[in-house]
């Protein structure tokens, strides 16, 4: 057949074009997930925490360190990083086909190897290096249309609860609440201290001679609202090699 026989035939085109539309269809359907390409290249995640320290102690004291003994390790093609107040994240990106389970190992020894250069508040909470494949599974929403419960609570709930229960389902690598848990909040008054002549590290006094004491999150770095009611807002990572849609926001 030419290209003449097509344009003198336009049924016969059109019957051919249809034919390969059904088989496509038919294949996209019945062919399994695994069977598709790995397009994403392997990427790790390095996450650590320095409660209290401000983004620009953190970038020059945890980032900079790591950035510096992770550069450079085997088949990496380039890496990002970003810190905040009291946490910093590194994510590592390598050639497509590259060995996700050796580049994990490598990561994890120049991690190792950067920990002597980090501050002791950083290693007494860890370094955690994780395997995921970049994009979110979902994104989930929590709330309490009524106002029975606050942001806290909620918060504190999706922690202990949902969170754990999150992480076991097949093909979620990361769960991340953009909320924190529950924490004992203790705000030293200055005028008190500075009239007993005391230091943080000095109190003996009882605590609610010299602060207030209240039942708080671990960090402030997120205020949720869902609706106009408090609420708490999460999302679900996938990991590497995972059957995994495209994120989707589920309506609370």
């Amino acid at each position: 057949m030419t290209v003449k026989t097509f344009i003198s035939r336009p049924l016969l085109s059109l019957v051919i074009s249809v034919f390969i539309v059904l088989l496509g269809v038919i294949s996209l359907l019945s062919l399994p997930v695994e069977r598709y390409p790995d397009i994403a290249p392997p990427a790790f995640y390095v996450w650590a925490s320095y409660p209290g320290a401000s983004a620009e102690t953190v970038h020059k004291s945890v980032v900079m360190p790591l950035e510096e003994a992770i550069n450079g390790v085997e088949g990496m093609t380039y890496m990002t990083s970003s810190a905040s107040n009291g946490s910093a994240s590194i994510t590592i990106y390598f050639e497509q086909g590259a060995n996700a389970d050796m580049a994990a190992v490598n990561v994890q020894n120049r991690v190792i190897q950067a920990q002597a250069q980090l501050p002791a508040e950083v290693l007494q909470t860890g370094v955690a290096t994780e395997k995921r494949q970049p994009g979110q599974l979902r994104i989930i929403a929590l709330e309490s249309p009524d106002g029975t419960y606050d942001e806290n609570f909620l918060s504190n709930y999706f922690y202990n609860n949902l969170r754990p229960a999150l992480l076991r389902i097949k093909g979620v690598g990361k769960v991340e609440v953009w909320g924190a848990q529950y924490a004992l909040r203790i705000w030293l008054k200055p005028d008190v201290m500075a009239r007993h002549k005391l230091m943080p590290s000095g109190v003996e006094l009882l605590l609610k001679d010299v602060a207030d004491v209240e039942l708080g999150q671990s960090d402030y770095d997120y205020i949720n609202s869902i609706n106009g009611h408090p609420g708490v807002i999460s999302s679900r990572s996938p990991r590497r090699h995972s059957a995994a849609p495209k994120c989707v926001c589920v309506p609370s």
